[in-house]
């Protein structure tokens, strides 16, 4: 069995990520660790242990952090709904979270099972945290998948940016110089082929299983929002894109490994995933600024996706 460390902001897509990975037969997910973005702590919490509940599954919900590191918290109310699930009023979960705090968890699972697999769906907050505790977490990790970025530059909260990495830069920044083995999907991924179709997402409601009802209305209003967001029509799935990559690596279908940095200072280009693609960092006129703003930090960066594969999974998860 693989072993699976999902850290999340708990709101409509990360829960059909979490119903995707808690479907795998081959997969084990350890815990689940929540952190404060797209609605509070505490909601995100409640969330991840309503999306368990969905599913049958009694796995650990760990309590994270409360606010980035160093910013106040911004939400995405707007785009997942206040509740983070549509506000349709679901019923407060059956199980209260551990009492351990998510970053000791972290801690203590990497340290116990070396090797695993680390999927983060949300604001890296917590990962710094551990991080800045034990550095040689990096050492313990197999794999780390991240949502989060715009490597091809339009981002979802600003023009430059990405929603997770935004919301916290400074955390951002931390991981991607740790030394993690990261894998950044970014929000593009999602999108085009990507998104849901009304045909497709009408698919997915005559499954009939609870699975399947609760993704599709816990993403009423994003679906919503998208629209407003895009012009687009559908339903995009940027958290089970991540997913789905963690599950099987090969739904990405071309990759490349750069150098990334984090911009934490500018407001125009606040979160902005800066990714040397053309490997010019190490150009004489590039290299103390990005030496400063870098280090070595570097990662795996996915630009085309397997959507019918990515379809068939979900559809698969979901029955």
């Amino acid at each position: 069995m693989r072993k699976f460390l999902i850290d999340t902001d708990t709101a409509s897509d990360d829960a059909v990520a979490i119903m995707m990975a808690l479907a795998a037969p081959d997969v084990s997910v350890l815990a689940l660790t929540t952190v404060a973005g797209n609605v509070s702590l505490e909601q995100a919490t409640r969330n991840a242990l309503v999306t368990a509940e969905i599913c049958g599954s009694n796995v650990p919900v760990f309590v994270g952090a409360g606010a980035p590191l160093t910013r106040a918290h911004d939400h995405a109310h707007w785009f997942h709904g206040k509740d983070g699930l549509g506000d349709h009023g679901y019923p407060a979960p059956k199980r209260a979270p551990e009492r351990e705090h998510a970053v000791d968890a972290i801690l203590r699972l990497a340290g116990d099972e070396p090797g695993l697999t680390l999927v983060t769906l949300g604001p890296l907050t917590n990962i710094a945290l551990a991080i800045a505790r034990d550095p040689a977490i990096a050492g313990r990790i197999g794999r780390c998948v991240v949502m989060g970025g715009a490597p091809c530059c339009e981002g979802n909260v600003t023009p430059a940016a990405e929603y997770n990495i935004w919301v916290d830069p400074e955390a951002a920044r931390m991981v991607f110089r740790s030394g993690l083995p990261i894998e950044m999907v970014g929000w593009h991924v999602s999108r085009g082929e990507s998104v849901l179709t009304d045909a497709e997402i009408a698919a997915i409601e005559a499954l009939g299983t609870a699975k399947a009802r609760f993704a599709i209305r816990t993403n009423s209003r994003a679906r919503e929002a998208y629209h407003v967001q895009t012009g687009e029509t559908g339903l995009s799935l940027a958290d089970p894109t991540a997913m789905a990559i963690a599950l099987d690596r090969s739904v990405g279908l071309s990759w490349s490994r750069h150098r990334v940095a984090i911009e934490t200072q500018s407001e125009l280009t606040r979160g902005m995933t800066v990714v040397d693609r053309l490997n010019v960092s190490g150009d004489d006129n590039n290299r103390s600024v990005w030496a400063a703003n870098c280090g070595d930090a570097t990662a795996d960066i996915v630009w085309t996706f397997d959507s019918v594969r990515f379809k068939s999974m979900l559809k698969a998860a979901l029955a």
